[in-house]
């Protein structure tokens, strides 16, 4: 496999499984050319005239859309570490005698782990999607056949948009369904809240099935899915476990020094002025961004202060703002939790979104663009504020990109890290895996101190006699290394396992072989 340097020095490749890829090229500096992808045009003759989509089960469903071996296969991860479909799907596959399908999920999860069975055998060539847990421990180790294609969320709803990756047949979990195919989910015993990693899918898709418990009388309402997209709906009793939404990335920190960090970064909004009515801001999945809205909250209280709108991953506390009057209104791209769920289902101040709508980059603009500020985790940083948040210190691949990377439009990105975690530093001389470059990155805010990206004067000054412990990012790192000692850098071979797209579709970073 040929490497080039992209843009920022990375070695990345110029063609990813069989596909020719386009090297990192700088911030806003790659623009697409062309017309947008679409699917084939169907006709009404094609389906039943009563309207009625139902099929008996999933198999049959894969048959009537044609399935067969090297087709791309997506699926969404609402439910998150309660996601059961996947496995049924390949498992289906397999029995088939299906191989070298391509999985595009919107991320998957530790409870996928079972689908290494099904790349061992051949049935799945690769994944295209965040691999968290297992799978990407299974990536790294250089087992998989072809490259793992790390996308953010947006990134991926651009490279289905732009045709970069085109779907067969988009396999989708819907916890109401009418006969027609409308869904949604705040209904039913498996309600999730909100479908909005799937609208993508099923626009661009060539098949579409919805998989739900729940079937209903024409019209599912309201309507978050048009059944204009779907071809078959299979009613089962398995889809999947709302009860798994909530895991250890959507839930508060307890930890005294991380919920510190969260105090300094609410504070550090307050201080420097971005807190004020009519401001915007979304807090990511992780313990400390979430623990941050707590504070963030009563200090809106206090100041009398009125959001204009948030962003989410919704989660109680987001909710809990909602309900309570600081915001008018919360844009819910997944829920995070039950409370979330409920709110959804009842509340009008919810609104649902898509990455196509909320992070598209290649988009008449997007609602980042709008927002104010974003706070979000990450498992390395670099002096020069360079982020990564897929691998660890020691190269493994273990998280996905989620909406993180997008959230780098928003005018001002916090990093609420802490500087060393189990005594390995945060901050260290370069990222193993680049996921965001540093010019993006505004602030950092860790439990020795507060360190602004020197590009940001005006936050500089706006800070600097509010008595917030600001320090050069230099200062931070180097007592982290008198208290921890200087990493050993991590070892890896030279044979590429992934890469990481930025949000305009290039190539930003590679991740290599460990182990």
């Amino acid at each position: 496999m040929d490497l080039v340097k992209n843009a920022l020095g990375r070695l990345v490749p110029t063609e990813v499984n069989g596909k020719p890829a386009i090297p990192f090229q700088g911030v806003g500096k790659h623009r697409p050319s062309g017309r947008k992808a679409c699917p084939p045009i169907p006709t009404c003759l094609d389906y039943p005239e009563d309207g009625n989509k139902v099929v008996v089960d999933l198999g049959t469903a894969l048959e009537k859309a044609g399935i067969r071996s090297g087709m791309t296969i997506s699926t969404h991860h609402h439910f998150r570490d309660g996601d059961t479909l996947p496995l049924q799907l390949f498992d289906i596959c397999a029995e088939m005698g299906l191989k070298d399908l391509v999985w595009y999920p919107s991320a998957a999860f530790p409870c996928h782990a079972p689908i290494t069975k099904h790349l061992e055998s051949g049935v799945i060539h690769h994944i295209e999607g965040s691999l968290n847990g297992p799978l990407g421990d299974y990536c790294t180790q250089g087992r998989m056949r072809g490259l793992g294609v790390l996308r953010s969320h947006g990134g991926r709803a651009q490279a289905i948009q732009d045709g970069e990756i085109h779907i067969d047949i988009a396999v989708i979990a819907a916890p109401t369904a009418d006969q027609f195919g409308n869904a949604n989910a705040v209904h039913g015993e498996t309600a999730c809240g909100v479908l909005g990693y799937a609208p993508a899918d099923v626009a661009y898709a060539d098949r579409t099935i919805i998989v739900t418990n729940n079937l209903v009388p024409f019209p599912a309402i309201p309507i978050q899915l048009s059944g204009t997209h779907v071809d078959m709906v299979v009613r089962q009793d398995n889809i999947g476990d709302p009860k798994k939404i909530v895991s250890g990335t959507t839930q508060t920190t307890r930890s005294p020094d991380r919920l510190y960090i969260a105090e300094l970064t609410a504070k550090f909004i307050r201080d420097s002025g971005i807190m004020r009515d009519g401001f915007s801001f979304q807090a990511g999945a992780g313990g400390v961004s979430l623990a941050f809205a707590i504070y963030l909250a009563d200090m809106m209280k206090q100041a009398g202060v009125k959001a204009g709108w948030l962003h989410g991953g919704s989660t109680r506390y987001l909710v809990k703002m909602l309900e309570d009057g600081l915001a008018p209104a919360l844009v819910d791209g997944q829920a995070f939790d039950e409370d979330a769920i409920r709110s959804i289902a009842v509340n009008r101040g919810h609104i649902s979104t898509s990455p196509l709508v909320s992070y598209n980059f290649h988009a008449k603009g997007n609602y980042i663009n709008l927002l104010d500020v974003a706070v979000l985790g990450a498992t390395e940083v670099d002096p020069n504020f360079n982020a990564n948040v897929v691998t660890h210190s020691d190269g493994r691949l273990l998280h996905g990109i989620g909406g993180w990377q997008n959230c780098m439009q928003a005018r001002c990105t916090i990093l609420s890290v802490p500087a060393m975690r189990d005594r390995m530093p945060v901050i260290v001389d370069e990222v193993t895996t680049l996921c965001a470059p540093g010019e993006l990155v505004d602030v950092i805010v860790t439990e020795l101190g507060i360190a602004i990206n020197p590009l940001r004067q005006d936050l500089l000054d706006a800070v600097k006699s509010k008595g917030l412990p600001v320090r050069p990012i230099e200062d931070i790192k180097a007592e982290v290394e008198r208290i921890c000692g200087k990493p050993a850098l991590p070892k890896h071979g030279d044979k590429v396992v992934a890469v990481v797209k930025w949000i305009d579709g290039t190539v930003l970073d590679s991740v290599f072989q460990v182990g």
